[in-house]
């Protein structure tokens, strides 16, 4: 991986203090992504790959290190900026879906705009946009309990990309689906950064499907990169 990515790390280190004990989370990881590319990571349960993707996403910050997005040092933002870098720049979807019981498909996806001051008109318009891209326009009257796992996945896809941002960081999405599902939603994630130029970097286990879809996949272990290797 280059040099001059999109998004770069240098020396990220992560730490956390448990009583009188230091746990490294995260040591010396060195990062470059260029815009456009679908990276995947993997690594074994405590690898320090969640605690990535949450530095990555502003919802933690860096013991040292740094962590730079189109030329702007994130882990120097104040809170306010943070919440406008989280908020505008990068979204983010989980192995759990989160999406709100009590509303609609199209509700969910348009809930994000309703703290960008979008009126509800434009809300529903963009959040129908999203729904027509993920394949789901036609569920968007369905609550989540009408909806399978894939769809409520696709729906927190939709969500996390209403505001348009440039990266989508993906933990383990299909940590909760079958094969099948999976491999749709991942094949879901790869048209989006294909056909829409977007930035994904996604936690995965599953291995045969970050060689079928990913540009890059790094491993991880004991919070360090072991391994880095190019697909495509």
């Amino acid at each position: 991986m280059n040099s001059d990515g999109f998004l770069e790390t240098k020396g990220l280190t992560k730490v956390y203090s448990l009583g009188k004990i230091n746990v490294v989370a995260l040591e010396d990881v060195n990062l470059s992504v260029e815009e456009g590319k679908f990276l995947g990571v993997t690594g074994p349960s405590g690898s320090g790959k969640s605690t990535l993707m949450n530095l990555l996403g502003g919802l933690d910050t860096p013991s040292s290190g740094s962590i730079k997005v189109e030329g702007k040092f994130i882990s120097e933002l104040d809170k306010e900026e943070l919440s406008l870098y989280r908020r505008y720049q990068v979204g983010m979807i989980f192995q759990t879906f989160n999406i709100i019981s009590s509303y609609t498909a199209l509700e969910n996806v348009a809930f994000p705009l309703l703290f960008a001051g979008v009126s509800k008109r434009e809300r529903h318009h963009r959040a129908g946009e999203m729904l027509e891209k993920v394949g789901l326009i036609n569920r968007k009257d369905h609550r989540p309990a009408e909806l399978s796992g894939g769809e409520q996945q696709r729906v927190a896809i939709a969500r996390a990309l209403v505001n348009k941002p440039k990266i989508l960081l993906a933990d383990e999405p299909t940590g909760n689906l079958d094969t099948s599902t999976s491999r749709q939603i991942v094949q879901t994630l790869a048209e989006l950064n294909k056909n829409q130029g977007l930035t994904i970097i996604m936690i995965s286990h599953e291995l045969s499907m970050l060689a079928e879809f990913a540009d890059d996949v790094i491993h991880l272990c004991d919070g360090k990169v072991v391994e880095q290797e190019k697909i495509r």
